[in-house]
């Protein structure tokens, strides 16, 4: 599972890295919760990466109520083709999520402990992800979920799923392949040795924290 993130790299970092021309100047986040809008990459009807910013939390065109996207804020890899909430957006409408890194919590002496996992090289990545579009309100909402896959070995002590993160190469071919077969294949765990992670404060729990201290190591 995926519950919480963090981005903060500079629009520049983020151009470099993934090759577009990224126009969204956004506030660094150190505290992203679902239900909140993230930075996203997909491709525009003319075949061309467009950034743009999705509500976390995806809500199939076809629910009656938008609360709905509280429930779906990941999607399982190896189940994302059939799930009926999911099989529409994972034919047509993939996407990126962009992020610095994510947390996870692991039982220490009785309480769980929050970890801030993120890039060897300290550089943004994407997760894989999907989106959709709600028309049944006052105005289209526009959501996403992050897809999630089991463990590598360098995380699996922490948690049994981990986001599906790709490498900057691997990336137009999720946002713009029609094999279902080989996108598939590109819903796996990423190399043991692409992330590290440390133990983080407990403020992290509460989603009205924001700031850099958060990624502070703390004694797990």
């Amino acid at each position: 599972m995926c519950g919480r993130f963090a981005f903060y790299s500079p629009r520049e970092a983020v151009n470099a890295i993934f090759g577009v021309d990224f126009p969204l100047d956004l506030e660094p986040r150190y505290n992203i919760t679902p239900s909140q809008h993230v930075a996203t990459l997909r491709v525009d009807r003319t075949g061309v990466t467009e950034p743009v910013l999705l509500r976390w939390g995806l809500v199939p065109s076809w629910a009656k109520d938008p609360a709905i996207g509280n429930r779906m804020i990941n999607a399982r890899a190896e189940t994302v083709r059939e799930k009926p909430s999911f099989r529409a957006a994972f034919k047509r409408r993939r996407c990126a999520i962009l992020a610095d890194g994510f947390y996870e919590w692991r039982a220490v002496a009785g309480a769980k402990q929050p970890y801030f996992i993120t890039h060897q090289e300290g550089q943004p990545f994407a997760m894989a992800g999907l989106w959709e579009r709600w028309n049944r309100g006052d105005e289209p909402l526009e959501t996403c979920t992050i897809i999630t896959t089991a463990a590598n070995r360098r995380l699996e002590n922490l948690h049994a799923r981990m986001p599906v993160i790709f490498l900057p190469e691997q990336l137009e071919a999720w946002l713009t392949d029609d094999d279902p077969e080989q996108l598939q294949d590109l819903l796996r765990p990423c190399a043991d040795d692409l992330l590290r992670y440390w133990p983080v404060s407990r403020r992290v729990n509460s989603p009205a924290n924001e700031g850099a201290e958060l990624l502070d190591e703390v004694s797990g």
